[in-house]
């Protein structure tokens, strides 16, 4: 289960400066994000890439590497040293914060030698189609870990814990998946492409026994080493569903305590989500994919929007107590695989509709929150210079309304396709109340009900500087700016 009026943070980006800083950033930040209301992190994959100093982490090399053996060229991960992520963790469990760590079980990337194999070439965009007969592969699917010398685990990988990979040393340049002698794709992953069981790199074979155990071991391992309190898994639409809740189990059993999880289903199909949680009986959270197009949808249109759906199809609509809701990540954000930007103008509104709603786990971006400035090559090939703009003073302003006055019945006022609102009723233990009025198009207003007669409320963002009262029955007219969001609470 999530928290209570809990608030996640995804404590990264893509371009996060490879100067191996992240983890004491956390250490030294900790306590000012407890203070302004977060109550989780989503810290990115701790152990060793490929790229080693460099590697975002989902290029998994050695999962039992957290930045302690020179491996990849480097010691440190591209965040830091192990014990500089311990004691993050430690730190900003001490401040009230849950940490929840990132987990790739989908794929290795960066063999240290080359095995022969029988293998059939596949169709990048069907992989249930072959497009030429079975031949000798010579693949990078030998694991040593040379630099860990069977440190906390003695097992090697090679190419019988794999079903497929896409490159071919013997043939370079051919353009194929390779799909193991013998190997077949799992079932209950994403039908994209025929079976999006493969993604990328040496693609780990989840029907095979000694696979699932060795990710059990390491599991236990971790979850006792940095004493984590959940987990984000990575790109499970690639992966057999039924294998997460499986895993989770193992490792709450030997942690002896609840561990949380959500899962990345980036689809915006949301019958796929719904499957998804069925295999896995409920147990696994995910991130509301097609919330966050909707929010991406509004941004680019303006006022051609219809704001009463901004909820239509989404988890948190069909499946709240499962869905934590997101504005943008560290995929989605610009020049990335999975770009979808949201504008900058719409991200205060959406951080309101995931901030001060009843429904969903939110999760805060560390882009939004802190702004970023990267370079990089963009998808048509061309260089592009990035600059997203900081929301911190907003944000946090939501983040006290939420922890204050976001209690209480929620009544929507979702009546007209440009202008919508919301209150909050307040409860015995947190009364007051509180509105919260946007509009993507002209200068906008709604008749609410705050359930408190004669009080007067002051819009928290500053965007409209007179108060309003309400009437003998609990009711007034709130107000919000041109392509705004205005939040209402008690004066005194």
């Amino acid at each position: 289960m999530s928290e209570p009026n809990g608030v996640m943070m995804q404590y990264f980006h893509w371009y996060i400066e490879p100067d191996g800083n992240l983890w004491n950033e956390l250490t030294k930040n900790a306590k000012d994000l407890a203070e302004v209301g977060i109550t989780s992190v989503w810290l990115p994959p701790a152990y060793k890439g490929n790229a080693g100093g460099y590697d975002v982490g989902y290029s998994v090399y050695d999962l039992y590497d957290l930045g302690e053996f020179d491996q990849k060229g480097s010691v440190r991960t591209k965040y830091g040293t192990k014990d500089e992520y311990i004691d993050a963790v430690k730190t900003a469990k001490e401040a009230g914060i849950r940490v929840y760590a990132d987990v790739v079980f989908n794929h290795m990337v960066g063999g240290d030698a080359l095995e022969a194999v029988e293998a059939t070439p596949l169709s990048q965009d069907n992989r249930n189609e072959a497009i030429d007969e079975n031949r000798t592969v010579n693949v990078w699917t030998h694991f040593k870990f040379p630099g860990r010398q069977g440190k906390y685990s003695d097992m090697e990988w090679h190419w019988w814990h794999f079903d497929a990979v896409d490159y071919d040393d013997y043939n370079p340049d051919y353009n194929a998946i390779y799909l193991f002698k013998g190997k077949s794709f799992d079932d209950n992953v994403d039908l994209e492409k025929g079976a999006f069981d493969y993604l990328m790199g040496c693609d780990l074979d989840m029907e095979f026994d000694e696979v699932r155990d060795a990710l059990k071991a390491w599991g236990a391992w971790y979850t006792d080493m940095t004493q984590v309190d959940g987990f984000r898994f990575d790109a499970v639409k690639h992966v057999r569903a039924g294998f997460f809740p499986q895993w989770l189990q193992h490792c709450r059993r030997e942690a002896g305590r609840r561990l949380f999880a959500v899962g990345e289903y980036w689809s915006y199909e949301i019958e796929a989500l719904h499957h998804f949680i069925e295999v896995t009986d409920g147990d696994v959270h995910l991130f509301d994919a097609p919330l966050h197009y909707n929010f991406s949808e509004a941004s680019k249109a303006g006022g051609d929007y219809d704001l009463t759906k901004i909820f239509d199809n989404t988890l948190v609509q069909q499946q709240p107590s499962l869905a934590v809701t997101l504005v943008d990540n560290h995929d989605s954000q610009p020049l990335q695989s999975l770009e979808s930007v949201v504008e900058p103008w719409f991200k205060p509104l959406a951080y309101a509709l995931i901030l001060l709603r009843q429904d969903g786990y939110p999760c805060i971006f560390y882009a939004d929150y802190y702004g970023a400035h990267y370079k990089d090559t963009g998808n048509d090939g061309g260089e592009y210079e990035i600059w997203l703009d900081s929301h911190q003073w907003l944000i946090d302003k939501f983040l006290y309304t939420r922890q204050t006055y976001a209690y209480g019945d929620q009544y929507d006022y979702f009546d007209h396709p440009s202008t919508i609102g919301w209150t909050r009723l307040g409860t015995e233990d947190n009364p007051g109340g509180m509105a919260v009025v946007l509009t993507n198009g002209d200068n906008g207003c709604k008749w609410m009900q705050v359930g408190q007669p004669n009080r007067t409320y002051y819009d928290i963002t500053e965007h409209i500087q007179d108060p309003v009262t309400t009437d003998d029955e609990g009711w007034a007219e709130f107000s919000c700016k041109a392509g705004s969001v205005s939040v209402w609470v008690p004066k005194d």
